[in-house]
């Protein structure tokens, strides 16, 4: 089992589509295109979502291209940030304090196997720190540079031309809809 969710993993890819400055990224879009645009369902991608607007990494937006946006700038946002929102902020390890419990010791650890850190808590602890250090030390803006360099030239108009397609289809409909609503009244 992993540590960090697949939904971290979701959450960054659609974080990226967002961000203006990866391939196909574009200010706003809505949950149901991103999550199909990855083929995930729209549900889990709306509970993500939910919890990256609660954690203040997106805004909701309004209007006939309505959805999410990024509520800071790309280089403000860090993984770590995403993984916290989605995730939580669990702990790698849990000591369980293994060391007092030695069949040597008759039930009765003594002081100097139970004081102070466990050493083995203590190699946990540090290898957490630097798992969140470098989780922190990239941004958004980082993940979308090292996308831009690796993607084709095509494919960040791909995507846009996309995406552009399924806003255009949905105002398509809901206008088909009011006149069906006005012609029946």
């Amino acid at each position: 089992m992993s540590h960090i969710s697949a939904g971290v993993e979701y959450g960054l890819h659609c974080l990226l589509y967002l961000t203006e400055q990866a391939p196909g990224g574009v200010s706003e879009a809505s949950v149901r295109d991103l999550a199909e645009l990855q083929g995930v369902p729209a549900d889990y991608v709306a509970k993500l979502f939910t919890k990256l607007h609660k954690a203040g990494l997106v805004i909701a937006t309004e209007g006939a291209k309505g959805g999410f946006a990024l509520a800071r700038p790309a280089n403000q946002i860090s993984v770590l940030d995403v993984v916290t929102a989605i995730d939580g902020d669990k702990p790698l390890f849990e000591c369980r304090e293994v060391r007092t419990r030695c069949a040597v010791f008759g039930g009765t650890a003594p002081t100097w196997a139970s004081s102070g850190v466990c050493s083995i808590h203590a190699v946990m602890q540090n290898a957490e720190k630097r798992m969140r250090e470098a989780l922190a030390s990239q941004s958004l803006s980082d993940l979308a540079t090292r996308t831009s360099a690796k993607a084709p030239r095509t494919f960040g108009p791909q995507v846009v031309k996309w995406l552009e397609g399924r806003a255009t289809g949905r105002r398509r409909e809901r206008g088909d809809r009011l006149r069906a609503r006005d012609a029946e009244r």
